[in-house]
C-alpha cells in the first residue's frame, strides 16, 4: 500500500497531490495551473502557456471558481456563495496510484450556460471513475463576458481579426496541457475522450468544428445540448458586446463620447460586468460565436458538409429537459401556439400539433415548452449523432427517462429539495444524469434506492468503457447497439435497460422532416 504523498513532474514543475481515498488507490492534484492568469493585459485574449515554477508546488486544494454571478433558488442548480476570481484557469487530475500501462483519459466540461459553474464541486469529484481505470480530468473555463465578449476593439487588437470564443480556446488550452503532461500521472495522451453536459456538451460540439481542436481528443461523450441550431441575428456577437459595453461605461460612470477600446473594456470592474451583462441582455443568444477562427463559420454548416472532427461519440438526452430550465408562459393562447408552430414548422404545423396532443391537454405554454425542449435536446442530439454516423464513426445514441430523486447537486452539504409532489416528481430532469455518470450518490445524503445504484453502476460503466475503447458495451452491461441513420437505434436508460428503435420517433421524425433534406 502507497504511504508517501502523491507526488508528478510536469513541464512546467513538481506537484504535490493527495490521496482521494482512504486505502490510498487514487491520487488527486487539485489547482494544477494550465496557462496563465487571464488577468491584465491578457484580459479578453488567448490563452498563454503556464509559467514555470521552482521547486515542488502543492497540489492539495482547488482554484477558485472563474468570476460568474451567485446562483440561488435555482431549482436543482443553485450554488450559492465560493470563491471565484478571475485567476481560475486551473485542472484537477484523478488517476490510479499503481497502474502500470498507460491509462486512458476522460476530460471534463462542466455545463452552466456558459455563464456559470466550476469542475471541483462533489458531484465531479472523479474517485469512482477513476477507480473503474481512466484518468479523470475536470477543468474550470472562462465563462460570461470573461470567456465569451466578442467586440470590435478586440478583434482589431487581434492577429486573427477575431474575439470571444475564450473560453472554448481555454478547453483547447487545456487539451493541449493533457497531451503534454498526462502521461506524468499515468494516463494516455493517445486515448483521450472529451466529455461534457449542458453547455460542456455544446462545447463539445463546437471543438469537433474547430480546426484549432485537430488531434487533441480521440473520442466524445455529449449529454444534453448539442450546437447545431442556426446562429442567431448576431452570429458574431460583436452587437451584444458592443450593447454590453456601453452598458458597462455607463454603470462605471466612463465616458462613453470616445471611442471604446481593448484598454477601456480590460479596466471594467468584475461586478460591473456581470450587472452590465444583464443589463444589456447579453446572454440572449448564444455565447460561444462565429468568431472565424476558433470557428469559422457556424457548426451546423461544417457538420452538414461532413468536415468536423470524426472521432467515436456517445451521445443523448434526458426525457424531461425542460422542467425548470426552460420558461413556462402559462399565459400563452391557442393561437399563440399556432403562430410559433407555423413560424417554426410550417406546413408540417398540424402533424405536430397532433403529435404533441397530450402535451397540449395540459396547456398551449406546456405544448410550446416541449416541442422546443424537443427541438433542441432530443432532436439536436440525434441529429448530432446522424452527422457523425454519415462519416462513418462509431455512434450511439442514450434516451434516459429513467426518474432520479431531485437535490441540489452542486450543494452536497445541502443537498435537500422541498418538492410539493415528493423528490421524484420533477421527471428526468436536466442534470439528473450526472449523478450516476460519476457515480457519486454516496456523496449526497439523499434516500438512494438499488434502482438508483444499479442505474450509477450500469452509466458510469457505460462511459468509461467508451473512453476506454470507442465502444461502451460490456459484458456485465446490456447490449447498446450502434446508432443507425434508418433504424435511430438508441439505448433506453429507464426503469429497465434496453435498445429501441428511436425515443420519441414519430415527434422527432417531424423536426428531421423540417429541417433537413433527407427524410427517413
Amino acid at each position: 500500500m502507497a504511504t508517501k504523498t502523491p507526488t508528478a513532474t510536469t513541464l512546467f514543475g513538481q506537484l504535490r497531490g493527495d490521496w482521494a481515498d482512504t486505502d490510498q488507490r487514487v491520487r488527486v492534484f487539485k489547482g494544477v495551473p494550465y496557462a496563465r492568469a487571464p488577468v491584465g493585459e491578457l484580459r479578453f485574449k488567448p490563452p498563454q502557456a503556464p509559467y514555470r515554477w521552482q521547486g515542488i508546488r502543492n497540489a492539495q486544494t482547488f482554484s477558485p471558481a472563474c468570476w460568474q454571478q451567485y446562483s440561488r433558488n435555482a431549482f436543482v442548480w443553485s450554488r450559492g456563495e465560493f470563491p471565484r476570481s478571475e485567476d481560475c484557469l486551473y485542472l484537477n487530475i484523478w488517476s490510479q496510484a499503481d497502474h502500470q500501462e498507460p491509462l486512458p483519459v476522460m476530460v471534463w466540461f462542466h455545463g452552466g450556460a456558459h455563464t456559470g459553474g466550476y469542475g471541483h464541486v462533489d458531484l465531479f469529484d472523479g474517485t469512482r471513475l477513476a477507480q473503474q481505470g481512466v484518468v479523470l480530468v475536470t477543468i474550470n473555463y472562462r465563462l460570461g463576458p470573461w470567456g465569451f465578449l466578442a467586440h470590435p476593439a478586440l478583434s482589431a487588437e487581434s492577429s486573427h481579426d477575431s474575439s470571444g470564443n475564450y473560453g472554448l480556446m481555454d478547453k483547447i488550452a487545456a487539451l493541449n496541457w493533457v497531451r503534454d503532461n498526462i502521461s506524468a500521472f499515468g494516463g494516455d495522451a493517445d486515448n483521450v475522450t472529451i466529455f461534457g453536459q449542458s453547455a460542456g456538451s455544446s462545447s463539445i460540439c463546437a471543438l469537433m468544428a474547430s480546426p484549432l481542436s485537430e488531434g487533441l481528443f480521440h473520442k466524445a461523450i455529449g449529454q444534453s445540448a448539442a450546437c447545431l441550431y442556426p446562429p442567431g441575428a448576431d452570429p458574431d456577437g460583436q452587437k451584444r458586446g458592443q450593447a454590453l459595453a456601453q452598458a458597462a461605461l455607463k454603470i462605471t460612470g466612463i465616458s462613453t463620447k470616445k471611442p471604446v477600446t481593448a484598454e477601456t473594456l480590460r479596466k471594467i470592474d468584475n461586478q460591473s460586468l456581470l450587472q452590465a451583462a444583464a443589463a444589456s441582455d447579453w446572454a440572449a443568444e448564444s455565447r460561444i460565436v462565429v468568431d472565424g477562427w476558433v470557428l469559422p463559420e457556424p457548426a451546423g454548416d461544417i457538420f452538414r458538409a461532413g468536415r468536423q472532427v470524426r472521432v467515436p461519440v456517445l451521445l443523448g438526452s434526458t426525457a424531461n429537459e425542460g422542467h425548470m430550465l426552460f420558461p413556462l408562459n402559462e399565459d400563452l393562447s391557442r393561437s399563440d401556439l399556432d403562430a410559433y408552430l407555423t413560424q417554426t414548422f410550417g406546413s408540417l404545423s398540424a402533424e405536430v400539433i397532433s403529435a404533441y396532443a397530450e402535451e397540449l391537454r395540459v396547456s398551449p405554454g406546456f405544448a410550446q415548452r416541449e416541442i422546443s425542449t424537443d427541438l433542441f435536446m432530443a432532436y439536436g442530439m440525434r441529429d448530432w449523432a446522424s452527422h457523425m454516423r454519415r462519416t462513418n464513426v462509431a455512434t450511439y445514441l442514450y434516451f434516459m427517462d429513467y426518474v432520479p430523486p431531485a437535490f441540489q447537486i452542486y450543494l452536497a452539504n445541502e443537498p435537500n429539495l422541498d418538492l410539493p409532489k415528493g423528490p421524484r416528481s420533477a421527471g428526468a430532469y436536466h442534470s439528473g444524469d450526472l449523478v450516476y455518470v460519476f457515480n457519486n450518490l454516496d456523496r449526497f445524503a439523499i434516500e438512494w434506492t438499488e434502482e438508483d445504484r444499479a442505474m450509477a453502476h450500469t452509466m458510469s460503466g457505460y462511459w468509461t468503457q467508451f473512453a476506454k475503447t470507442g465502444n461502451p458495451n460490456r459484458a456485465d452491461l446490456p447490449n447498446w447497439p450502434s446508432y443507425t441513420i434508418d433504424q435511430h437505434h438508441t439505448l433506453r436508460l429507464g426503469s429497465s435497460i434496453a435498445a429501441v428503435l428511436g425515443a420519441r420517433r414519430q415527434k422527432l421524425n417531424l423536426m428531421q422532416r423540417r429541417f433537413t433534406k433527407n427524410t427517413r
